[in-house]
């Protein structure tokens, strides 16, 4: 190929409705982006046919063979465990270990104060796929009792006549010394060796054993799907790309930690992946956001199926290790994404009693909404936005036609159950939406101590930003930021991340007897394991970037605080200055801090090293000031139609714009609609909108929250 031919790298994310596709031309430096419809009966179509559609849109002198890369963001291992759908999974532990999934933390969810209530879920193993082995280690890994193999060869083979193919083991202390694990694989290779096996040891070396155990059968779970989901996309991508065993195309999966991991790696550690799609999101929208002059920012992000929402602050999102996907708990670095599920294919519909709820149930791609014409009989989130002429009567730009005249029966069908008028049910649907999103939104920050009155919103997402308005509300946001092409912030997401690999390894020590050289030399063979990652990804060691963080906590607390550690030598006095780091953000966290007392000792906990392989991130567009340009209504209005933005109001005459056509510095008045190829903006009375040079739309109230009640 002539180093002169484009390089283009493509970001593709795949919701529940819709594939997102930016392509990333190097060379130039252009962004190209596009939308196609997901095939949720094999998600690869929608891979390649929306591949097939920006390179048509690139022209005639790009072809698959000017690809140098793709990112893509699934869902598969998160729809996984959101809907239940395991196959039957074996857990191998220490003798005497065989409730530990059982007994779990003993503690009851926020909110059931009484625990009388409380249903306790199904574990995710039933007891009697539980089978132990006697042998055992101590916390510093030493030998207490040897590992038992004949009875190491009885679990494997009564898991093979069981019929068992998917198994995680934990043995305790494994995180110290992973020796009785690696020989219970080698048994299990060679008595049952089509069995899928997840070893604690290689996906958590942290303590607390049902944390361990949770997050290494959560691992195991999710790795058949995974790994036949990955391989189906890639050898469909080698095929259409013509690459071979010499020229294999570079192809990454998002991460749950903010980065990206070959497709041949992510198959080994399958959970890294479980918050994917989401990840991509908020990384994407708080670039933009952080570009645009805004260093506090709640993230939206608005599918068909469901909505996800984080906090980001100066462009980071905030990142935990007690995330939990559904109803099982993972430990591994992870985005701290809560999801709802409210989104524009969610249904609304009645109770025995007459309230109207909304979703979590959704129409999803297939059928759809009643307003795509495919069977959808339901009446949805989309369908209210169609019916009150917030959004077109068409989706991408007129490729998918909508009936407005079916969503409009399917809400007054809903609006006739409730004894409602039908503008009354529509507005009710959306306003149950916005809660729902608004209480997720309040999770994230005011729960966590957060003033979401210094926040702005950006919203993005093919639904984000149908409720901005209604949100700002809600909340009393400071405002919305909607990003230019929304609907494919998440694939755009995917084009600024770094390849990233964590490890983690427990080292129990007050700080005050920490043995320095014991922790360099953790240090060092974590930073190793991380350096051969970036090896095998192809990176050079002089582009090998490296984060340390540790875990620290006052002795006697439970759970940890996290702190960034600096680079250099580990000496005492660096060992001294993450220490008070871990004081102040202690206070930060908690209000106080133990800095001044003598009797109060720090204990460290967990050691981390993050490896980093950079990449090449897209510049931010800048667009052309309307100074000078025709008249903002000459230039952008396409018309106007009759929106319903409050019951009571009804329908207005309501002007719509295309987005494509403003300019930096236009500010528009509410009541309006903006339009654009893969979403819609309705601008609400009372709120107004102004373009900055990087496209992005600002929205503001233009009066006060007691001015308009």
């Amino acid at each position: 190929m002539s180093p002169h031919a484009p390089r283009i790298r493509i970001g593709i994310d795949t919701g529940g409705t819709f594939t997102d596709i930016v392509a990333f031309d190097e060379s130039t430096g252009t962004l190209t982006t596009t939308k196609t419809p997901s095939t949720p009966s094999n998600p690869a179509d929608g891979f390649i046919n929306g591949i097939d559609k920006v390179l048509g849109m690139l022209g005639d002198s790009v072809s698959a063979e000017h690809i140098s890369a793709v990112s893509h963001g699934t869902t598969v291992a998160t729809n996984q465990l959101l809907e239940g759908k395991l196959d039957r999974l074996g857990f191998i532990t220490t003798e005497g270990y065989e409730f530990v999934l059982e007994i779990a933390r003993q503690a009851v969810p926020d909110g059931y104060g009484n625990s009388y209530f409380w249903v306790k879920p199904d574990r995710i193993v039933p007891a009697d796929l539980v089978k132990t082995v006697s042998g055992r280690l101590d916390f510093e890994g030493g030998e207490v009792r040897p590992f038992d193999e004949a009875q190491a060869r009885e679990v494997a083979q009564w898991f093979k006549d069981q019929g068992v193919m998917t198994l995680g083991v934990n043995f305790l202390h494994a995180y110290a010394n992973p020796v009785h694990e690696q020989r219970m694989r080698e048994i299990l290779t060679e008595i049952h060796p089509e069995a899928t096996v997840s070893l604690s040891s290689e996906v958590l070396r942290e303590y607390r054993e049902y944390e361990r155990s949770m997050t290494t059968l959560v691992d195991a779970a999710v790795k058949p799907k995974v790994s036949k989901y990955v391989h189906n996309i890639h050898e469909r991508l080698d095929a259409y790309t013509g690459a071979g065993e010499d020229s294999a195309l570079p192809f990454y999966i998002m991460k749950s930690n903010g980065g990206v991991l070959s497709a041949e790696e992510v198959v080994h550690q399958p959970i890294t992946t479980v918050l994917s799609g989401p990840a991509a999101g908020a990384l994407g929208a708080g670039l933009i956001a952080r570009e645009a002059g805004f260093d506090q920012v709640l993230t939206c992000d608005g599918g068909g199926t469901s909505t996800d929402v984080t906090v980001v602050i100066d462009g980071e999102p905030a990142l935990t290790t007690e995330g939990t996907v559904g109803a099982y708990p993972s430990k591994i670095p992870m985005i701290d994404v809560v999801t709802v599920g409210a989104g524009g294919g969610s249904i609304a519909w009645t109770t025995p009693e007459g309230q109207l709820k909304v979703g979590p149930q959704s129409a999803g791609a297939d059928p759809g909404p009643i307003c795509y014409g495919n069977g959808g009989t339901e009446p949805t989130i989309t369908d209210a936005h169609v019916f009150l002429g917030r959004i077109p009567p068409h989706l991408l730009g007129g490729e998918i036609p909508l009936d407005v005249d079916a969503a409009k029966s399917g809400i007054a069908r809903i609006a006739e159950r409730l004894e409602l008028s039908a503008e009354k049910a529509a507005t009710g649907i959306l306003e149950i939406s916005a809660w729902n999103q608004a209480n997720a939104l309040r999770q994230i920050s005011v729960q966590r101590g957060l003033d979401v009155r210094d926040f702005m919103l950006a919203t993005f997402g093919g639904s984000g930003s149908l409720l901005a308005c209604t949100l700002v509300d809600v909340l009393d946001l400071a405002g919305v930021v909607v990003p230019h092409d929304p609907g494919n912030v998440s694939a755009y997401g995917l084009l600024t991340v770094d390849v990233k690999n964590d490890y983690v390894q427990t080292n129990v020590c007050r700080d005050d007897r920490l043995d320095i050289a014991e922790v360099a030399d953790l240090f060092t063979g974590l930073t190793a394991r991380a350096a051969a990652a970036l090896d095998g990804e192809g990176f050079p060691a002089s582009a090998h970037q490296f984060d340390r963080s540790v875990d620290l906590r006052y002795f006697g607390q439970a759970f940890e605080v996290r702190v960034p550690a600096p680079a250099g030598a580990i000496t005492r006095e660096w060992a001294d200055e993450v220490t008070r780091a871990f004081h102040a953000e202690h206070r930060k966290l908690y209000g106080y801090d133990f800095a001044a007392a003598d009797d109060q000792f720090v204990e460290w906990v967990n050691l981390r090293v993050s490896g980093i392989g950079p990449i090449t991130r897209p510049e931010t567009r800048s667009i052309a000031s309307a100074d000078g340009a025709p008249a903002l209504d000459k230039r952008a209005k396409t018309g106007h139609r009759p929106v319903c933005f409050a019951a009571a109001d009804g329908f207005v005459d309501t002007p719509v714009y295309w987005r494509e056509e403003l300019l930096a510095g236009d500010e528009i008045a509410g009541p309006a609609i903006i339009e654009e190829f893969g979403s819609t903006v309705p601008l609400h009375p009372e709120f107004s909108a102004r373009i900055d040079r990087a496209a992005n739309i600002i929205i503001t109230r233009t009066t006060g929250q007691e001015d308009s009640k």
